[in-house]
């Protein structure tokens, strides 16, 4: 099926969003394009399932919320981090450690995994714990990866069940066992493999008194309710909000200030949104189709594999 002119145009414009790039083209294509290998996922793999759907900008979201929850990740944000001042260009960085993560080969997600590994000894200092003591802190401590990972593959998932076009091939707990096999290359070897291990390691978080918030908190989550965006993206994205918030339980949302709207509500305009995205922006994923095009080149997927897709 042929993208046509209007879906080209409008994923384009949104595209510039999410790369931070004029054209809509992110820097790393090349890289998800070229190499000899594989990388960790195929498309019938539960991660290119799930990150190659648009509810992941629901994902993101929710995940960014739930970070903050941690002390040590917050102070790192509000430290080391730009978002204030050039939340794209963050935004940016993130997506392309998920995308080459995701669709990349072994090579691409190896150069990946190093930046990400020097810009965290760049990144550590000292923050204030849920109950008052100093603590020092590194970006690469395990305590800090574990809660990032597991923010980001609950709130990836959950959304998906909710709000995503495909069933997870597998399952929930394919989903999580097969994306810990991403932060290993960034030092985090011990990720939970399950649903139940996930939701365990959350528990044990708030039950330890690990997660707090504060002042910081409420400034943190008020940027990402209202980030710097034009009004058109901003009235789908307080929409994408809602639908992250509704998701987030109850106890998460009290902590965060939050008082979403439920998801008898927030579900179905939220899936009506994705819906209409996903309309509008075609049934071609650049990425997805650099990704799979080498795949085919290095003969992991046969050639008709991608006329199939069509």
């Amino acid at each position: 099926m042929a993208t046509n002119a209007l879906q080209e145009r409008f994923g384009t414009r949104f595209r510039r969003i999410i790369t931070n790039t004029e054209d809509g083209v992110p820097p790393w294509m090349e890289a998800v394009e070229s190499g000899e290998t594989r990388g960790l996922y195929l498309p019938h793999d539960a991660p290119w399932v799930v990150h190659g759907d648009v509810a992941t900008l629901v994902g993101g979201i929710r995940a960014l919320l739930m970070q903050a929850l941690h002390p040590g990740t917050l102070t790192g944000v509000e430290q080391h981090s730009r978002y204030e001042h050039d939340p794209l260009g963050r935004l940016a960085g993130t997506t392309k450690w998920l995308t080459i993560a995701t669709f990349g080969s072994a090579e691409a997600l190896a150069n990946e995994s190093a930046r990400v590994n020097r810009m965290h000894d760049h990144v550590k200092g000292q923050y204030t714990t849920g109950k008052g003591e100093a603590k020092a802190y590194k970006a690469a401590d395990p305590d800090l990866l574990a809660w990032v990972h597991i923010a980001f593959t609950d709130s990836f998932l959950t959304t998906h069940e909710l709000y995503g076009a495909e069933e997870i091939p597998g399952g929930p707990d394919e989903y999580v066992s097969q994306w810990s096999k991403s932060v290993a290359p960034l030092g985090l070897t011990t990720a939970p493999m399950s649903r139940a291990e996930l939701k365990r390691e959350i528990k044990r978080y708030r039950d330890e008194g690990i997660l707090a918030t504060s002042e910081t908190t409420k400034q943190v989550v008020e940027f990402i309710r209202k980030p710097p965006l034009s009004k058109t993206a901003l009235l789908a994205y307080d929409r994408m909000f809602d639908g992250a918030v509704a998701s987030i339980p109850p106890e998460f949302q009290e902590m965060l200030g939050l008082k979403g709207k439920s998801l008898k509500v927030a579900g179905p305009i939220t899936r009506g949104l994705l819906k209409s995205l996903r309309m509008a922006l075609g049934p071609a994923s650049p990425m997805e189709e650099a990704a799979v095009a080498r795949l085919i080149r290095i003969g992991e997927l046969p050639a008709i594999y991608g006329s199939n897709k069509d």
